[in-house]
């Protein structure tokens, strides 16, 4: 079983801060340092970091050959990065002196998929392999339809929240893995856990369902069964790569047939981990 995470590649450009810039508002920062992340360059180096045999495809500039190389030295797959004429995705980073972070996404290279780069990657990959996505890449909706064509079981975490998003084939998902936020847009305004996954559960009944809520743990369930854990309390600095690092680490724990449960708790715990430390990628542990 191979996975694919067909996914974003951003620079990060962070910035420490006392509090959150607000309208109209100049200020200073503490500190600036860059780093590789967005959210598919995250899992991916989550799920190598747990283990798993992870292939990425997606696309970077033509000049930023540093990337394919320190993906490599995580032990991510890059045969199929394609590299572009566009700008590399990148976003810039707010991080309070409570560990929040604030951000702006500029999409760049990660806009420039194809419907060619989809046939091309998808047809290397075979019914039962692992399809990771997440929504900072165009045409999701025919990576999807690809991947359930071919009989891949595919993962979704639709972050950022766009209203295209409810227009996707999510009835093709095999598993949906969504924060508070989220949730309250997949369910046309849910307001507590409660009312996200009932709605979820009864409008997409063959679709497993997460709904990850930060310090207050996660919460699985499909076909009945509610699976429910909390988090781990640790001193954070910095929660960019928290919810990456659960995605990848779960995925990577469930088809190791691990049950579920464990699963949550071995993502938990390095979703926690990861938030005692600075930046994307490269706050994300080891197995």
């Amino acid at each position: 079983m191979k996975i694919l995470n067909f996914g974003s590649i951003n620079k990060d450009f962070v910035y420490l801060v006392e509090n959150f810039v607000q309208s109209g508002q100049t200020i200073s920062s503490k500190k600036y340092e860059v780093f590789l992340g967005g959210k598919g360059l995250n899992q991916s180096v989550a799920l190598a970091h747990s283990g798993a045999n992870i292939y990425h495809a997606g696309c970077i500039n033509k000049n930023d050959d540093s990337i394919i190389i320190q993906l490599n030295k995580w032990g991510v797959n890059t045969d199929n990065i394609i590299k572009v004429e566009d700008p590399t995705g990148h976003a810039i980073i707010q991080v309070n002196d409570h560990g929040e972070n604030s951000i702006i996404i500029h999409g760049g290279a990660n806009h420039s998929i194809s419907s060619e780069q989809i046939e091309n990657t998808l047809n290397k990959f075979n019914s039962g392999d692992i399809l990771v996505l997440q929504n900072e890449i165009n045409k999701i909706d025919e990576v999807i339809n690809k991947g359930y064509e071919i009989g891949m079981k595919i993962f979704l975490n639709p972050a950022p929240f766009t209203k295209e998003i409810i227009h996707y084939p999510l009835e093709k998902l095999d598993t949906l893995i969504f924060n508070e936020s989220e949730g309250f847009g997949l369910s046309s305004g849910g307001k507590d856990k409660t009312k996200i996954l009932k709605y979820l559960s009864k409008k997409y009944p063959s679709t497993k369902l997460l709904l990850t809520l930060g310090r207050k743990g996660s919460v699985y369930t499909y076909n009945n069964k509610v699976v429910e854990i909390p988090a781990n309390k640790v001193n954070s600095i910095d929660t960019t790569a928290a919810g990456d690092t659960y995605i990848g680490y779960f995925i990577s724990s469930y088809y190791k047939n691990n049950e579920v449960k464990v699963s949550m708790k071995i993502a938990s715990k390095a979703a926690s981990i990861s938030t005692t430390k600075m930046g994307g990628a490269i706050s994300i542990p080891k197995l």
